[in-house]
């Protein structure tokens, strides 16, 4: 067979992108529009109500945060509710650039191990508090 013959088996075993994909693609984008009309006109008809409207002003006693955020929850028991909020950003501010301060290298046993019992407490400071957040 000649070139020419397998250009022209190759062209008729080929679909066009355009029109034939294009309208294709076009009839899903129009079904999943209607249903989602449809969807949305149901949805406008019959509302499903899940209770009475939230108040930002009233938390129900029963709510709490995920585990990760009971040691803050537990902590805003006791402090303002500004310091709340600034301290635990200012303290991941310093956490993210204090290596970028202090440079010096160190030496002393004794600084390691001052740091090292800051650590553990604060550690178990924050323990100590998700676990309280949650049976409290």
């Amino acid at each position: 067979m000649s070139d020419d013959s397998n250009n022209t088996i190759q062209e008729k075993d080929t679909i066009p992108f355009y029109p034939d994909h294009v309208s294709t693609e076009l009839r899903v984008v129009m079904g999943i529009t209607l249903l989602a009309i449809i969807f949305g006109v149901i949805g406008l008809i019959l509302p499903v109500g899940l209770g009475e409207p939230a108040d930002p002003m009233n938390t129900p006693a029963h709510v709490k945060p995920e585990w990760y955020f009971l040691s803050l929850y537990q902590l805003l028991k006791f402090i303002p509710k500004t310091a709340g909020v600034i301290l635990p950003i200012a303290a991941m501010i310093m956490l993210t650039i204090w290596p970028f301060i202090d440079r010096k290298r160190d030496v002393s046993l004794k600084n390691r191990r001052l740091r090292f019992l800051v650590v553990v407490v604060i550690l178990l400071v924050i323990i100590a508090l998700t676990i309280w957040g949650e049976v409290s």
